[in-house]
């Protein structure tokens, strides 16, 4: 008697009503796929690959054990538009051409349970390597999200330690990004925090121990600097300090900002993995906020047809433990869309069962011609990240401060920006030479 062949059976092709949906981890991909290619097919052979399987069948691999965990192909939707009949694929591929589909294929939680590096590997895993697939989304269970613990503090947390409840908060990173010494940081700092900026943060690329800057030398001459801003401006600063490391050296370096008095850690978040975030973020001893950087990540996510969406780093940043984490916005250096950057805001505030929201922190040529469009995109919890804004101002870095904070002032008491800019030198500077958005293209500021 001829079998069904089992790629086509509701064993692997279930309704979503007949799935148990907290038991599931739903990635949601794209994928390309030849004109005469069978979508079913491809879809089971990704979950199956993923899974229990291989490209063809084993003979311990029972129907019991794909009912369990085997994955579940649970939509297969093409894109634009689905075709009744070979004729209509004809006449929309005349001369062969890609087909793309939209699948979502549930991984049991069995499979996976409480572990990052595994999560990794059953949802992406050796299907990455396929030409024009990219990962979208998961769909995370409460089941599965209730083993972590996520971020320590998020935005309420770090509102309450600055003692700013209301205001979007202002951040600098320090430039020159690397190679220079703790006393020029230091001061770069004092001017940067004693405008009025709220959290300082070192570049991406001075992480641990440098031997023209040794970690402990660092954390104690900005925390020094944090203490004089505090008596200029009557506020406190954090200082996200570098950590970014092997792994091995990463909680000893921790202890070194902590116990040096620091109050902020950074990671390179791609850099030292997700586990690395989370075994820092859950540690007891480290009770300091965490800055993640996203730094790495486009090497993976920027291609349309292949790799990952950055929703899916935001949400896994977010599990991991982030408090604060970096996204590009469409108006500076970089280039990103308006739904994807939205996306991303989004996807770290939004409720998350039980996790903390982090902080969204948006960088990259940001100017305070800029806060306006920042606020109207994300409200007011958001850190705007200042790099050359700040110490390209040329009437130098405190000045540069203020004039974002005069900005965020203007901003928050529906003050026109131009009329605020009559009473304030520095943002007269600032509007002068990078322009209002609006009235100027941002993008017209950068070469990259």
């Amino acid at each position: 008697m001829i079998q069904q062949d089992r790629m086509f059976s509701p064993l692997l092709n279930p309704l979503y009503e007949g799935c148990d949906m907290d038991d599931l981890l739903v990635a949601t991909y794209i994928i390309g796929a030849d004109k005469e290619e069978n979508a079913i097919i491809k879809a089971a052979s990704i979950g199956i690959e993923q899974t229990t399987g291989s490209w063809i069948d084993v003979p311990e691999e029972t129907d019991e054990m794909r009912a369990k965990y085997c994955s579940k192909i649970i939509a297969i939707y093409e894109v634009p538009f689905a075709y009744e009949n070979q004729k209509d694929v004809d006449l929309a591929y005349p001369n062969g051409g890609m087909r793309h589909y939209v699948l979502r294929i549930g991984y049991p939680v069995a499979n996976v349970e409480n572990n990052i590096p595994l999560l990794l590997g059953s949802i992406m895993g050796n299907i990455m390597s396929m030409p024009y697939l990219k990962l979208l989304d998961i769909d995370f269970p409460k089941k599965f999200v209730d083993k972590f613990q996520g971020p320590k503090f998020g935005i309420q947390g770090i509102r309450d330690i600055l003692g700013v409840q209301d205001r979007p908060l202002l951040n600098n990173m320090i430039k020159p990004c690397t190679g220079y010494t703790p006393d020029v940081g230091a001061k770069l700092f004092l001017e940067a925090a004693a405008g009025g900026v709220d959290v300082i943060k070192d570049d991406e690329l001075i992480g641990g121990d440098r031997s023209f800057n040794k970690l402990a030398d660092r954390v104690k001459a900005n925390m020094e600097a944090v203490a004089k801003a505090k008596e200029i401006k009557g506020e406190n600063t954090l200082y996200a300090c570098n950590i970014t490391d092997e792994v091995s050296r990463l909680k000893d370096n921790a202890m070194t900002v902590i116990e040096n008095g620091g109050n902020c850690i950074m990671l390179d978040v791609h850099g030292v993995g997700y586990s690395a975030v989370r075994m820092l973020a859950e540690d007891p001893e480290i009770n300091v906020p965490i800055l993640g950087h996203s730094c790495f990540n486009g090497a993976f996510t920027a291609s349309p047809v292949q790799g990952i969406s950055t929703k899916v780093v935001s949400k896994l940043s977010r599990l991991a433990g982030c408090d604060i984490y970096l996204t590009q916005p469409p108006y500076g250096k970089f280039d990103n869309t308006i739904d994807n950057y939205i996306t991303n805001m989004i996807a770290v505030k939004a409720k998350f069962y039980d996790l903390k929201p982090m902080l969204p922190f948006v960088g990259g040529g940001v100017v305070p011609g800029l806060v306006p469009r920042f606020m109207m995109d994300a409200g007011n919890d958001i850190l705007l990240g200042v790099g050359a804004g700040i110490h390209g101002h040329g009437m130098g870095p405190r000045a540069g401060a203020k004039a974002f904070r005069v900005a965020i002032d203007a901003c928050m008491n529906d003050i026109d920006m131009r009329e605020a800019a009559k009473n304030s030198p520095e943002l007269t500077w600032s509007l002068e030479k990078w322009g209002l958005f609006g009235e100027d293209h941002s993008k017209n500021l950068y070469a990259i």
